[in-house]
């Protein structure tokens, strides 16, 4: 559920119709609705009732801005982080740092080092080279670093292979198997302590089956690591529950389901559990409200030329992926176009044969379920610059990002000083 509805002919964020943003701000923009990320944040704690105290850790690389996180920090949530970045954004928006878990395969020395000046509540490692680079950093500084080893289950998700991350071949965890020997090699390094496992095995899953086997080996390896004497205290069971994009696909498995099945799956392990939800969180509560430039003719295709590009929204040019596309002000009838953007490249397609209301220059159109992975994987592509980003809550809304100007974009580099004029 969402909370972008069409009232009076118009499509509306919550309270604020979209064509009113468009005019205050200008396209293209991200809009955000609180209520939805309120709404989405709650319904997925309600669904681990049955789960004791669980650390519910917001990925923050889904959706980075301030005023989401800022937002879910007030409903209680933590912060997963996957650079030194988010983590100062996760910081900066108030999530307390025990509450964040910092994870990722390529930390550097100097990520880590702030991870542990800061004060995280686990990280996540990823290898045993890591560990002790970890063990080393740790030691120098006094500190002890909460570690949980991340597991590679070789569980195949089912999902988008970009955006796999538990099978053999993806880079992400430590074999299943080096794990107890690795952990007992953990236990008797100094910095360090070891806390639980985790697990993570993709992004968009449409079905608990692959969840659950990762899980269940998880659980096994947990019983193994008490058996040889070791204490196990945390599990960190990752994100990854899939969204509706494309309403010609069954629906995704919903998050009581998935409570449903963690409890059962979990039950006797005796360790706090962890979760990290992202897309499922802010998915379907952003939308990208961009412009009609021109209507053209092709030779075989009736082209829709936007004024947002593949740089603002990457996600149909990287993954092939669905977003719904709305007209804000729709018009009777229906025409089949094929919506494109400005950048100088032909993967610069949102949709391909789309039957939507007929639109003409001038007109706004809303591209769906743009909350996660829009905005945090926008580039500035052929020199265009970054676009806002809006949050609204009933009748109010804020710019929580600006557009970037183009003062700032070009202010950003520097001539080479032999090149400079003169010289």
């Amino acid at each position: 559920m969402d909370h972008f509805l069409p009232k009076g002919g118009l499509l509306h964020a919550e309270e604020v119709p979209l064509n009113r943003l468009a005019e205050e701000v200008g396209t293209p923009f991200y809009c955000y609705s609180a209520a939805t990320i309120t709404r989405h944040a709650r319904v997925f704690r309600d669904a681990l009732a049955g789960v004791a105290d669980p650390l519910l850790a917001y990925a923050v690389k889904a959706n980075p801005n301030l005023s989401v996180i800022r937002l879910l920090a007030r409903e209680g949530y933590g912060a997963d982080v996957v650079s030194e970045g988010e983590m100062r954004r996760a910081l900066e928006a108030g999530v307390p740092a025990a509450r964040i878990i910092f994870s990722g395969v390529g930390k550097t020395a100097g990520e880590m080092a702030q991870a542990l000046a800061a004060g995280v509540g686990q990280i996540n490692v990823e290898s045993e080279e890591e560990l002790h680079e970890l063990s080393a950093l740790a030691a120098a500084r006094g500190a002890t670093a909460p570690v949980a080893l991340r597991v590679n289950p070789d569980v195949d998700a089912r999902t988008h292979a970009k955006i796999s991350t538990g099978k053999s071949e993806n880079k992400f965890g430590i074999p299943a198997d080096r794990i107890p020997a690795l952990w007992a090699r953990g236990t008797g390094l100094p910095g360090i302590r070891m806390r639980g496992l985790a697990v993570h095995i993709g992004s968009q899953i449409a079905e608990l089956g692959p969840l659950e086997a990762a899980f269940a080996r998880l659980g096994a390896l947990i019983a193994d690591l008490r058996a040889a004497g070791h204490r196990v205290e945390s599990a960190d069971l990752g994100g990854g529950l899939g969204i509706p994009y494309d309403p010609a696909h069954p629906a995704p498995v919903a998050p009581d389901a998935y409570g449903a099945m963690v409890a059962r799956v979990t039950a006797g392990w005796g360790v706090r559990l962890a979760f990290e939800p992202g897309r499922l969180i802010v998915g379907n509560a952003g939308v990208l409200v961009t412009r009609v430039v021109r209507v053209k003719q092709g030779a075989t295709r009736r082209f829709v030329v936007l004024d947002a590009g593949m740089n603002d929204l990457i996600r149909p040019t990287l993954y092939g992926v669905y977003h719904d596309i709305r007209a804000v002000t729709p018009r009777p009838g229906r025409e089949l176009a094929t919506f494109v953007g400005p950048v100088c490249e032909t993967g610069d397609t949102f949709a391909e044969d789309r039957e939507t209301s007929p639109l003409a220059a001038g007109d706004l159109v809303a591209l769906m379920t743009a909350g996660a992975y829009g905005a945090t994987m926008a580039s500035t592509y052929n020199s265009r610059p970054l676009v806002p980003e809006v949050l609204v809550k009933g009748s109010q809304w804020a710019v929580v990002r600006p557009r970037q100007t183009y003062e700032e974009l070009l202010g950003a580099e520097r001539i080479a000083p032999w090149l400079e004029e003169g010289e």
